[in-house]
């Protein structure tokens, strides 16, 4: 058994990333270039290292939000556990939040930054007014919600800020929205739901249908299907 008794199995030693979804492989083997090539198609990330292959580890940010303890009674009396939300994004409009239960804080943490990263998404961002510069807030109002909490982002002029609690700015931060005004209602002071909702509100940035989007849409081959010999032939490979 590894790990078992003095000595056995290194630890801190990195194991190289075997891929087992069809999106790590193509991904590993440099066929799928950017993250957006993903986001276009909607496929699942299923495995972290992904996420690790787009971004350079400086460039990834992660902090935890949130560590709290959760009791089951038992027979033989309570069982304590942690709950650890994380945050993760670069700061130029991709966000993921995770959360982990484990018995010991460090695995909480851990398994939250995998979590983090592998339910990372894409913010968009937009002008309040004028089209000068960067984009700078959302660009338009977004709604999200979860348990009784409810989070409205709504556009800001350039300048003000991001109006809202400290999760809330640290969440645009990460996010790479600078100006935002939010307007929330419910047991905002239960974090968790908190991060949820705008977590929520910040992923249906992309669900808009605006008019600059009207022009008609180029359809390119789903990368499946345009690496399929690819993915054929290693798969026999791999056995």
């Amino acid at each position: 058994f590894k790990g078992k008794g003095k000595g056995k199995g290194k630890k801190g030693e990195e194991k190289e990333w075997m891929p087992v979804t069809k999106l790590g492989r193509l991904v590993k083997e440099g066929k799928i270039t950017s993250i957006e090539d993903i986001y276009l198609h909607s496929l699942p990330i299923k495995e972290y290292q992904i996420i690790d292959a787009f971004f350079d580890p400086t460039t990834l940010k992660d902090e935890v939000m949130k560590i709290h303890p959760v009791q089951k009674m038992t027979s033989a009396g309570q069982t304590n556990r942690f709950v650890c939300y994380v945050l993760v994004g670069d700061q130029n409009g991709h966000i993921g939040l995770g959360s982990k239960c484990s018995k010991e804080v460090a695995t909480a943490i851990r398994g939250g930054i995998i979590s983090a990263k592998m339910n990372m998404v894409p913010v968009r961002r937009g002008y309040w007014g004028n089209r000068i510069g960067q984009p700078h807030t959302m660009p338009m109002k977004v709604h999200g919600k979860c348990g009784s909490v409810r989070v409205r982002l709504i556009p800001a002029p350039r300048g003000s800020g991001v109006v809202g609690s400290m999760t809330l700015k640290k969440m645009m931060q990460f996010a790479g929205v600078s100006d935002v005004f939010s307007c929330s209602c419910g047991h905002t002071r239960t974090k968790g739901n908190f991060m949820k909702a705008t977590f929520e509100a910040l992923r249906a940035s992309y669900g808009y249908l605006t008019p600059d989007l009207w022009r008609p849409t180029k359809l390119v081959k789903h990368p499946f299907q345009e690496f399929t010999d690819f993915l054929a032939q290693s798969k026999v490979a791999a056995y």
